[in-house]
């Protein structure tokens, strides 16, 4: 986005602030909370999540009569592709509307540029994906963006986890290694495209040989058989996909099927989608994933059984990360109304909700001041390693939430 239109935006917006203000916004019976969501096009099934996570949590709201006499309106604004023209396009309609209290995201740009123009206005802002690009813009003046806050902690643990989880396995006997060969594939977008990087850094300090390491173009893909020719020319123990859309996930995984290597499959985010397992069926047994930020669903955390049940019967259907992470953003922004009072008063609900801690779907919510990012350990936000068996989520790692305990998988034996 040029600078030129984002002053452009700023400038609309700033008008319209002052319009607020000069009302008084606490003498408006009706919030708008604003949904950034890729609602069509290929994560149209993440967009889909993040709009009915945010809905529960503002039904639940409004019958139980509001917060502080306010109650909440859904306000969708669809990011599309997430270019940045289309990211611009409903940040812009968002935030011309006069009773906006709040936005929210899982994901919107690529970017995250769009975190600027929150805080120029200081509009709350709360995001989901991007972790690193939300660091990297909020770290060097953290006081700059006071309203902006995201539930997902560091990539770091991406980057880093994945080795000593596989090992260990190994190391229990839980998991035959053939050899120390990893072969990945990743889509040309940050998230993607970082994770991969991190990975192939991490295996390759610790003696691992790298077959395959391919970039594709970001957007639908339908045919990963060229890569997978590759791999199976030189087949690796780990083969690792970083590719998030559920679609092309699942059409990996069902191409991977049709003449499978002695490899453990490893899909980064994806198969966290219910979509996944629509369209993978009985091909998804034994894949494993890892999530930052995803449903904590483990006794130890009845949260997350609790949302997810909500969601069940709301809409008859699983919910993935966004949804569960967008219902509990609306609770967290709503939380912080409560303590304030007054929706106007953006500056004091943003320091709120820095300085609070929740217990949410996804573990304990709780905010780094430096990096505005949640903080990520054990007791916190954990890094999860699931696998998929018999159409079920296992939750093998760490141990202190497993569910169950990984099986190697049977095209391996």
């Amino acid at each position: 986005m040029t600078m030129k239109r984002r002053n452009f935006i700023a400038a609309i917006v700033a008008g319209l602030s002052l319009a607020v203000s000069a009302h008084g916004a606490s003498a408006q019976e009706v919030i708008k909370i604003g949904v950034l969501a890729p609602i069509s096009g290929g994560a149209a099934a993440d967009g889909q999540e993040m709009v009915n996570g945010a809905e529960l949590a503002i039904k639940e709201i409004n019958a139980q009569g509001g917060i502080g006499g306010y109650t909440f309106e859904l306000v969708v604004g669809d990011v599309e592709d997430r270019s940045a023209s289309s990211v611009a396009t409903s940040v812009e309609r968002l935030l011309s509307n006069r009773d906006m209290g709040a936005v929210l995201t899982g994901y919107a740009s690529t970017t995250n540029f769009e975190i600027e123009t929150m805080a120029e206005q200081e509009m709350i802002y709360m995001v989901g994906a991007q972790s690193p690009q939300t660091a990297a813009i909020i770290s060097p003046s953290p006081d700059d963006f006071g309203t902006i806050w995201s539930l997902t902690p560091s990539f770091d643990g991406y980057n880093t986890g994945v080795l000593p989880v596989i090992e260990g396995l190994a190391e229990a006997g839980t998991l035959d290694l053939p050899n120390k060969k990893l072969a990945i594939v990743s889509s040309d977008n940050p998230y993607s495209k970082g994770i991969a990087d991190g990975i192939v850094e991490s295996f390759s300090a610790a003696g691992w040989e790298i077959t395959q390491n391919e970039l594709l173009p970001f957007g639908e893909i339908n045919d990963w058989r060229g890569f997978l020719a590759k791999v199976r020319q030189d087949p690796p123990a780990l083969l690792i996909n970083t590719d998030y859309v559920s679609s092309n996930a699942a059409t990996f995984m069902s191409q991977f099927k049709e003449n499978p290597t002695d490899s453990l499959v490893f899909i980064q985010y994806a198969p966290s989608v219910p979509e996944f397992l629509e369209l993978t069926k009985e091909n998804s047994n034994g894949v494993v994933y890892n999530l930052l930020g995803g449903i904590l669903n483990t006794p130890k955390n009845p949260r997350a059984a609790e949302v997810m049940a909500k969601f069940q019967d709301e809409y008859g259907l699983e919910t993935g990360t966004y949804g569960a992470m967008l219902y509990e953003m609306v609770y967290i922004y709503a939380d912080a109304l409560q303590e304030v009072g007054d929706p106007a008063d953006r500056a004091a609900i943003g320091e709120a909700i820095g300085a609070s801690t929740h217990q949410t779907a996804l573990g304990v919510v709780a905010f780094d001041p430096a990096t505005h990012l949640a903080l990520q350990d054990d007791a916190h936000v954990p890094l999860q390693f699931y696998q998929i068996q018999e159409g079920e989520r296992v939750l093998f790692s760490p141990d202190q939430y497993l569910t169950g305990a990984f099986v190697e998988p049977d095209w391996m034996k």
